[in-house]
């Protein structure tokens, strides 16, 4: 099977401060990818680069074929991405919040009506269509997130932290839209999350980031293997020896990048 992204001796720079330091790891096609690392360990910046947010100092990245740094747009049509806090507008409702995403992916008006309802009723949300969002509760806001960025049958979704602060019932309702899409489009899933037995129960391959440097990577069962742990988050500790902790961006933070991916250079 191919690989969808290729990430080879990453670096980034700003200033004297190296917050990426010349990593390299590959996610094949179709596959559920989980980048785990504590607070401040180059997760966000690395995903950054891979949406085309950020340019990286040197190394190669390849999206689908493509480059992210000199290829932005071919880049921006091949993903969806679901950000850590929600980006969607509460004034607006559940339908036309998806219409005017529709609207800037380029999707013809003839196709994007069908698009919105089957991706709606996917996730359980049409009957909610027009509820103004700012009415819905934290799983329903991430369900239309999700079904948003599914609107233009991205190759890969990122999935930054997707489950934060959700209740345990609603997370696994999450991670089940989640998987069951992946096997429904064939959608190379990346994902990263600081609740360990998520990352355990549904990635094929996992790689770990610590201080800028990716300590390992291999499946679930290769990285418990690795350590003798019996959880992910055993074998977590036994590999940084730190807790994972969520990187809260703030919703401001996020509108910034929704406002940068799209507006062309």
């Amino acid at each position: 099977m191919k690989n969808i992204i290729e990430v080879k001796n990453l670096v980034k720079k700003f200033g004297d401060f190296e917050a990426v330091k010349n990593i390299s790891f590959e996610v094949e096609e179709g596959k559920i990818f989980a980048f785990l690392g504590p607070n401040g360990a180059g997760k966000t910046t690395t995903i950054k680069m891979l949406t085309t947010l950020l340019h990286p100092t040197s190394g190669e990245i390849s999206l689908n074929g493509f480059n992210p740094a000199k290829q932005q747009n071919e880049v921006r049509k091949s993903f969806g991405i679901v950000f850590q806090d929600p980006s969607l507008d509460d004034e607006l409702t559940a339908f036309e919040n998806m219409e005017l995403h529709a609207y800037l992916y380029g999707l013809p008006k003839n196709v994007r009506h069908d698009r919105i309802i089957e991706l709606m009723n996917f996730l359980e949300l049409w009957d909610r269509k027009d509820d103004y969002v700012k009415h819905f509760s934290g799983g329903m806001k991430r369900r239309l997130e999700i079904a948003r960025g599914l609107l233009h049958h991205p190759k890969i979704m990122f999935l930054d932290e997707p489950t934060l602060g959700l209740d345990p019932q609603t997370r696994n309702h999450i991670w089940s839209y989640i998987k069951d899409l992946n096997e429904k489009e064939k959608i190379t899933v990346f994902f990263t999350t600081h609740y360990m037995e998520e990352a355990d129960k549904i990635a094929d391959k996992v790689a770990v980031i610590d201080n800028g440097k990716i300590i390992t990577q291999g499946s679930p069962k290769e990285l418990k293997k690795q350590t003798n742990a019996q959880t992910l988050e055993e074998a977590f500790l036994a590999l940084t020896g730190k807790e994972i902790r969520s990187e809260a961006g703030g919703i401001k933070d996020q509108m910034r990048m929704v406002h940068k991916l799209w507006t062309k250079k």
